[in-house]
């Protein structure tokens, strides 16, 4: 089986969602702005006090930051596919050891220790941002395990935050907010996925896969010792 093939397609998909839901809800915040029909402003809204179809613009604000965060899960899921499916072709058994890595540091982290130790593969020589690839698991783990019923909106974990203090998936805005001298938050940052940032992920993720696939497919035909 082509793995490598299968991962690129569900990257593609990703890029084609995203591409959908964002020509949908950005086009729909442009009509907003430009009072363009079905936004044309009426008389009475004036009267409201706050700007006209501002619950409409406030959704697919909402609807775009969703997007970004659930393509983003869907990239963490084709990642631990795409690792998964080599961990069974190669015939890797996780130690002790290996099961409290993945518990405790992820996946990534797991996969690296595994194949590091069972394939040889060196990690000092991946192109990939490894860090960034982290992160795409780290805001996917936020995504799915929400804390409050009261907002869709995601915040990065205390506990990730001390792993990578200057989170990749934040808006510029709150990267701001940060302490100059001491660089810490005086509150968590929300989990933020715009269309440069989702495509930066993919690129990493793609970049990551395309460098061990030549490794794998070699460890796959060497011989075993007895």
């Amino acid at each position: 089986m082509d793995i490598l093939y299968f991962l690129k397609e569900r990257t593609r998909l990703i890029r084609l969602y995203y591409a959908g839901a964002d020509a949908t809800f950005a086009q729909t915040l442009k009509s907003i702005r430009a009072g363009r029909e079905p936004f044309v402003p009426r008389p009475e809204d004036a009267e409201s006090g706050e700007p006209p179809f501002q619950s409409e613009y406030d959704d697919n604000v909402e609807l775009l930051e969703v997007s970004g965060r659930v393509c983003l899960s869907m990239l963490a899921a084709s990642l631990k596919l795409y690792f998964a499916a080599w961990k069974r072709d190669l015939c890797l058994a996780l130690t002790k050891a290996d099961v409290s890595t993945f518990k405790a540091n992820g996946y990534v982290s797991g996969f690296r220790d595994l194949l590091a130790r069972e394939v040889g593969i060196d990690w000092g020589t991946c192109p990939a941002d490894l860090a960034l690839v982290e992160q795409v698991v780290l805001a996917r783990n936020r995504e799915q395990h929400p804390e409050h019923i009261t907002r869709l909106a995601v915040t990065h974990a205390e506990a990730d935050i001390a792993r990578h203090p200057r989170p990749f998936f934040m808006s510029e805005f709150e990267a701001s907010l940060a302490d100059p001298v001491t660089g810490e938050f005086w509150m968590q940052p929300s989990v933020h996925v715009p269309k440069e940032k989702l495509s930066d992920a993919i690129t990493e993720v793609e970049k990551l896969c395309d460098w061990l696939e030549p490794l794998l497919l070699a460890a796959l035909i060497r011989p075993r010792p007895s």
